[in-house]
């Protein structure tokens, strides 16, 4: 059913009129998230700033099938927050309240447009942090890292989002509330919020969260290891972790990355063909003896420079290097295509001198930064819109290093999602059978498929559709992006 002036009417009784947008010029800011290549441009975007709110809307939407997507700060990288053109947006930014902190328990509950770092910013005076860290972590919203199980560098000992969301208040598509989870660490029944966490809005919209926060270790050190080329950094990880060690983390970056990031943000980083960033925490003693021990390893594989953070500021400065990596290439280059896959740390030499041979083939620069310590790659193909052509060829030459991600025994999403932007992937690393498997998952929790729809899969599947069937959904015969 189109967005009609009965339903925007419902949806200023639901909201208040001065929480939905409808005027052309606004609904274009929310046409896309950080991925800019896919757009569309909404029937209304609402601002709700309670539960009931959004419940109020998803039941406007689900009576009159309208399909709704979720949106937190818009930081995404696949696409996933694009909305269905004349549909919905729900818009979380209002809700945006910690709602309570609870020390003994070490939790921590929030709505879901609380922005990441503000969550470690209201517990460090207790000498506790929220362990998750996109590079985004200082605009995106726990929502949207709820959606799409982000990351960030220190994932590596402390594990993704999921990790982390130890319940979930939820608003189905129909309206309906849910509680999935409970405030303990081992909930009985199923793993309903590691279900939901990482489904990407498919499912409802989560309008409360319970997180858990970690205590700050005795002792952080940040090493910095200089080497001549990503495959010696490369080794050198190999080595940290098969000697046992479990870093808090162990970022790589190329030297086109190190030069973007040293021009954004003067981080001192050496000029070389790859950088190791390596942290530890955790008892002083056992800090201090690992990280001479990480040091003989790097050594061993050609680092040419070492150095270690003298001072929380100079450590600061560092990871600020790392963290404006991604913004910072859009000095050297005026497009480029984030791609976020995943191998075995093992295969990382070798994955490695592949994407410079496809690089080299295709034409184009490929500048590289790792989350290094669990194999997530985030290669970043360099391109000019205003050359014909070269648009078409980098999403060839990301596409090909992420089939390379599958053949190596990876995937091809880490923390970024699928989205719009990879689900035709999907049916390079899943079965038929697998995805129809996954799509049961989703019809239980949104039977109409109004919540993000013809998001993370190939094709849209309609609920009760056989293995073997094929029913067009509406959504894929109207088109749901406008590609530039």
């Amino acid at each position: 059913m189109p967005l009609t002036p009965e339903i925007v009417g419902k949806l200023h009784e639901a909201t208040g009129a001065r929480n939905v947008i409808t005027a052309s010029e606004e609904l274009r800011t929310y046409e896309c998230d950080a991925l800019t290549a896919y757009r569309a441009v909404p029937g209304a975007v609402v601002l709700p700033a309670t539960t009931e709110e959004v419940q109020a809307v998803a039941r406007i939407c689900y009576q009159a099938h309208i399909p709704f997507v979720a949106r937190g700060s818009g930081t995404g990288l696949s696409g996933g927050a694009m909305p269905v053109p004349e549909g919905v947006v729900i818009c979380l930014a209002r809700m945006n309240r910690i709602l309570e902190i609870d020390f003994p328990n070490a939790r921590v509950v929030v709505e879901p447009g609380v922005i990441n770092l503000e969550v470690t910013g209201r517990v460090a005076p207790a000498n506790y942090f929220y362990a998750p860290d996109p590079s985004s972590q200082s605009v995106c919203s726990i929502g949207g890292n709820v959606a799409e199980n982000s990351g960030g560098a220190h994932c590596l000992k402390y594990g993704f989002t999921t990790t982390h969301v130890l319940a979930l208040e939820v608003v189905l598509p129909d309206g309906t509330l849910m509680h999935l989870g409970k405030k303990t660490l081992d909930a009985l029944g199923y793993d309903l919020p590691g279900v939901f966490v990482g489904s990407e809005g498919t499912l409802g919209v989560a309008t409360k969260i319970t997180l858990r926060i970690v205590k700050r270790p005795e002792s952080v050190q940040t090493l910095l290891a200089a080497f001549h080329s990503t495959t010696e950094a490369g080794a050198a990880v190999s080595g940290i972790i098969a000697a046992g060690m479990l870093p808090a983390a162990i970022e790589m970056m190329d030297h086109l990355s190190i030069l973007a990031a040293e021009a954004a943000v003067h981080a001192h980083y050496p000029d070389c063909g790859g950088l190791l960033l390596v942290e530890m925490d955790g008892p002083q003693a056992e800090v201090c003896a690992l990280m001479e021990h990480i040091q003989e390893i790097c050594r061993s594989q050609g680092a040419w420079e070492i150095r270690l953070a003298q001072s929380e500021t100079e450590r600061a400065l560092v990871w600020k290097g790392r963290k404006a990596a991604f913004a910072a290439l859009g000095r050297i280059s005026p497009n480029y295509i984030v791609q976020d896959g995943v191998i075995p740390r093992t295969r990382l030499p070798q994955v490695l001198t592949r994407i410079g041979e496809l690089s080299t083939e295709a034409g184009l620069r490929v500048a590289n930064v790792f989350h290094a310590g669990d194999g997530n790659l985030h290669p970043m193909v360099l391109y000019d819109r205003r050359i014909a052509g070269q648009e078409k060829s980098a999403i060839a030459l990301s596409e090909r290093i992420l089939e390379l991600c599958i053949e190596a025994g990876g995937s091809i999403t880490g923390e970024h999602g699928v989205g719009e932007e990879k689900k035709h992937m999907m049916s390079k690393m899943f079965a038929e059978p697998d995805l129809a498997t996954m799509q049961r998952v989703r019809c239980a929790f949104d039977p109409q498929q109004i919540a993000n729809p013809a998001k993370v899969f190939p094709r849209p599947r309609l609920c009760g559709e056989k293995l073997g069937e094929y029913t067009p959904h509406p959504l894929e015969l109207a088109g749901v992006a406008e590609r530039f």
